[in-house]
């Protein structure tokens, strides 16, 4: 949107009633290309100050966040259309990756390997890296970014973030509380220049920023197709790409199951965000001998759960994004009703103001094409089975590799599941959902969701360069292997 002697500017609707929200100044490409230079400068300071000091920093961001948690939370809501407490959920893992970020900017650690060679120490060590450029999506507009950031941040990274342009204002108040910290801190740790921020929704200021050389890692989260494309564009320069794509994730619920659990885990993790992450729960591979039962529990809690204002307590499922993506949702509902499938309920707009549709339950005999393409709605299929080994390999056929989950009380399918032989996702778990990941471990996929690996466990060496080093404190120099070569004249 152009303001008429201004700069364009990114324009914020409220998806639950379409009103306007707010206008962010768009950042040009020479900006951003600005911003980068100023990020490269100040990581060239930020990489020298000690690791533990930088935790500091973060952690009076984290305290920051505590202090605005309900302010965040409501903008974000009102944004991207997140039911209250998914939003004020965003927030608070936003506050417990800083406090984990704290932790680790201590644990930093480097390995000591013993030597072949007398009178030597054989080290690795690991150091920052340099600026990361972090894009994020609109259905997680502030956690993400801090999942990259905060640990980038202790690691001596500097941070440039491109947020989704669906989410400016959400993007544009984090970086304000986070400009405001690193102010108020500046005598305690100098972190002028660690956090900067590009809004654009121009593919060539995308484009600009995962060209530049100065930029080794570069953090996407979006679609496959997307991540393909910057993919590409890093590794012709020789950098790094950490990808969070898309995800397509299943379940399989076997006859020994606890219904009543599958059930609730099968209801948030398809219409959970309104059916909005990357770790929803788009297919079910049920039993069929608990498939009636299980079909219509899942079918009156579809028809009972209360769809509209995320900001009233009493919802569950708020608008989709945009009108575009509620078009998307029922085209996705016709394809699968055009080829046969049961619709067992849900699938329609809403009529009045905002984005919003009741939540799809479908029943399909066997999977097809359709079922291989990510459908970022309120939708869920299910499949009848009758052979475990059958339903895993119905489970993993799919081009995306994120999360799955198996409900079972069978130690050995349970086991089957997990081995190497069962679910080929990078988050695979048994008797919960395929949504709700938590911080501690690393959170990403396999195949065409990237790769990536964001979080907790090691996931910070992403942001790091690893160096071995070898220190000799004797008078000889001996070589590896036993080779030997002498000094001639010597």
């Amino acid at each position: 949107m152009n303001v008429p002697g201004g700069p364009r500017q990114l324009l914020s609707v409220n998806p639950a009633t379409g009103h306007d929200l707010g206008r962010v100044a768009v950042t040009s490409a020479e900006e951003a290309a600005d911003r980068v230079a100023v990020s490269a400068a100040a990581f060239r300071r930020w990489r020298e100050v000690p690791a533990p000091r930088r935790g500091l920093l973060v952690r009076a961001i984290a305290d920051a966040l505590r202090r605005d948690k309900a302010r965040l939370a409501a903008l974000l809501g009102a944004e991207v259309g997140k039911i209250r407490s998914e939003a004020e959920g965003e927030i608070q893992e936003m506050i417990d990756m800083a406090d984990y970020a704290v932790g680790l900017s201590r644990q930093l650690h480097g390995l000591t390997l013993p030597s072949e060679r007398p009178g030597h120490r054989l080290l690795e060590q690991w150091h920052p890296l340099g600026p990361v450029l972090v894009v994020t999506a609109f259905n997680f507009p502030a956690a993400v970014w801090a999942w990259n950031a905060f640990i980038a941040a202790v690691c001596g990274d500097t941070v440039v973030w491109k947020p989704s342009s669906k989410a400016p204002l959400t993007a544009q108040a984090v970086s304000a509380l986070v400009e405001e910290v690193v102010d108020a801190r500046v005598a305690e740790v100098d972190g002028r220049g660690v956090f900067a921020t590009v809004y654009s929704d121009e593919p060539a200021t995308l484009d600009g920023l995962v060209g530049d050389g100065r930029l080794p890692l570069v953090s996407f989260t979006g679609s496959s197709a997307t991540g393909r494309h910057v993919a590409v564009a890093v590794a012709r320069r020789l950098g790094r790409s950490l990808l969070e794509c898309s995800g397509n994730n299943g379940v399989i619920v076997d006859e020994t199951a606890d219904l009543e659990l599958a059930a609730q885990a099968l209801f948030f993790g398809a219409m959970g965000t309104a059916g909005q992450r990357c770790t929803s729960t788009r297919r079910a591979f049920v039993h069929r001998a608990v498939l009636p039962a299980l079909e219509a529990r899942l079918a009156a809690a579809c028809q009972a759960a209360p769809v509209g204002d995320p900001a009233d307590p009493a919802t569950l499922v708020g608008p989709l994004i945009d009108e575009a993506a509620r078009q998307r949702f029922l085209a996705a509902v016709a394809a699968r009703e055009a080829a046969g499938e049961t619709r067992l309920t849900g699938g329609r707009a809403l009529p009045g103001p905002g984005h919003f549709v009741t939540p799809a339950l479908f029943r399909a005999e066997a999977m097809a094409a359709r079922h291989r393409d990510e459908v970022f709605g309120p939708l869920l299929t299910l499949f009848p089975y009758d052979d475990f080994a059958a339903a895993i390999a119905s489970h993993n056929d799919v081009p995306q590799g994120l999360s799955g989950a198996l409900f079972t009380r069978d130690l050995g399918r349970a086991e089957r599941f997990l081995s190497a032989a069962g679910a080929d996702t990078g988050l695979a778990n048994v008797n919960t959902g395929t949504s709700g990941a938590e911080i501690g471990a690393a959170f990403g996929g396999e195949k065409d969701t990237g790769g990536g690996r964001e979080a907790g466990s090691d996931s910070w060496k992403a942001y790091m360069r690893r160096q071995t080093n070898v220190i000799n404190d004797g008078a000889a120099l001996p070589l590896a292997q036993g080779v030997r070569f002498f000094l001639p004249g010597g």
